[in-house]
């Protein structure tokens, strides 16, 4: 297996072993490099069950990734890991896009990382390598410019909480359950979502979700912000998320893309960077068809 990863492996295990400080890593690794992203692909696609499915609808631009692993509450194995992987490139490319819902099949969104799969790479190398993974690949989620929505139903735990906030927005069933749950079992965040969590409810809320472990009611996460909305329980979570998405994805889908390119890059850049990506987004939809109203002076009647 780590003759795999050839040299790019050696780098990784020189980084980990310099990056320990008693029991704290005090030096991170890079951003993964493409060779690096796809071995690694091609190393946890070895770990079997469930699947992750996309669905695209070119008439409303909107598509769904489908968590599928009903047995396991839909626990990520290392397939549904490259299995999303593979989702969010084929989006990444999808001109026509304008909105992504990530939820789970059955009655739950996420129970985090499959037992089975856990067990397999269970040494500290590999833990960091399939985090180094799960980052990439959910941050790339978090900064694909199509508008995106967590439809949680049942529980969203552990991992599963912390793919929920790899969304712009999340959307809770009455009776749904979002918990932070890594501390119980003796982890920290490892898929991003403690520093999203962060920026997303700010940090004296997320420290107290994180170090306590709570897992919170869909009215509870709402009051925080960690919800956007509720929605009633007896309900088809697909349909009513695309219609709650339907409202943030009306119009041409490159104008949709600009508004989340200009939102992404302003969340993670300086101010000079934001605003030079803010003119040049702009300058590309100058003098585009959809200035009609312009035209037709339609914005001054």
């Amino acid at each position: 297996m780590w003759m795999l990863y050839g040299n790019c492996l050696k780098c990784i295990q020189t980084n980990l072993l310099k990056g320990w400080h008693g029991n704290l890593v005090v030096r991170s690794l890079a951003s993964l490099s493409n060779e690096t992203q796809q071995n690694l692909q091609k190393e946890f696609a070895k770990y079997k069950g469930g699947s992750v499915n996309l669905e695209k609808d070119e008439a409303s631009g909107i598509a769904v990734i489908l968590l599928n692993n009903p047995s396991k509450k839909n626990a990520m194995t290392g397939k549904m890991m490259s299995d999303l992987d593979d989702a969010v490139k084929e989006l990444e490319e999808w001109r026509n896009g304008k909105g992504v819902i990530l939820t789970g099949v059955d009655k739950s969104f996420c129970s985090g990382g499959d037992k089975s799969t856990v067990l397999q790479i269970n040494t500290p190398l590999m833990g960091r390598l399939m985090s180094q993974y799960m980052h990439d690949i959910t941050m790339r989620l978090f900064n694909m410019p199509l508008i995106s929505v967590a439809a949680i139903k049942g529980f969203a735990i552990g991992g599963g909480a912390e793919l929920a906030t790899a969304c712009d927005f999340r959307i809770m069933t009455a009776a749904s359950k979002i918990g932070f749950v890594q501390k119980t079992v003796g982890l920290a965040t490892g898929w991003g979502g403690g520093t999203r969590l962060v920026r997303l409810i700010g940090r004296t809320s997320a420290l107290k979700l994180l170090s306590s472990g709570k897992v919170l009611d869909a009215e509870s996460a709402t009051n925080i912000g960690l919800a956007d909305e509720i929605i009633q329980e007896e309900c088809d979570i697909v349909l009513e998320a695309k219609k709650w998405l339907s409202i943030y994805c009306d119009g041409n889908a490159q104008v949709i893309q600009s508004a989340k390119s200009i939102v992404a890059e302003a969340a993670e850049s300086n101010m000079a960077r934001s605003l030079d990506h803010e003119r040049n987004v702009f300058s590309n939809l100058w003098g585009q068809d959809d200035m009609g109203p312009f035209k037709d002076n339609i914005k001054h009647k």
